[in-house]
């Protein structure tokens, strides 16, 4: 077996584009809605649903907390629908994603999400599921219901990548 370390890198909207959205007000357009007693962060991620009576959900996952060093030795995917991860309270939380290559998981990328920042993976981008950090943790996600496989997952037979710190 081959331990590959990975180094953690801030996430950012640049760096996290070719995987999805990074979900934060940051430089987001602002509406003022309800006779200006609101501000609307406007059109933050890409929700993409395909498929046979495909549909938006809205869910809350609660994540076990993880610490350092964290193994990784499956990534999925999911084919119909992009999956959108936002944080409930302010704790980081690690994403890890891989381009696709030749239908397998190429070299994951990790980042580290603060607490203000939520990711959205676009459709068939490979990622680690959720990895809170620090303390059980809740996330609203957004993905797709309906008919239709939805998760693919690879195993990696020879390799485990880790990440030693966060």
């Amino acid at each position: 077996m081959t331990i590959i370390p990975l180094v953690v890198q801030p996430l950012t909207k640049a760096a996290f584009r070719p995987f999805g959205d990074v979900i934060e007000t940051e430089g987001a357009e602002v509406r003022l809605i309800n006779n200006g007693t609101t501000r609307r962060f406007h059109d933050l991620a890409n929700v993409d649903v395909t498929g046979e009576d495909a549909r938006v959900l809205i869910n809350i996952f609660r994540g076990q907390a993880f610490a350092p060093p964290v193994d990784i030795v499956m990534l999925e995917r999911h084919p119909l629908g992009s999956q959108a991860f936002v944080p409930l309270q302010n704790r980081p939380f690690l994403v890890v994603v891989a381009e696709d290559d030749a239908g397998r998981p190429g070299m994951p990328v990790a980042f580290l999400a603060w607490g203000h920042q939520g990711v959205n993976y676009g459709r068939n981008v490979w990622h680690l599921p959720l990895i809170s950090l620090e303390d059980v943790s809740d996330f609203l996600v957004v993905d797709r219901g309906g008919a239709g496989d939805n998760l693919e997952e690879f195993f990696f037979d020879c390799v485990v990548y880790r990440i030693e710190a966060v």
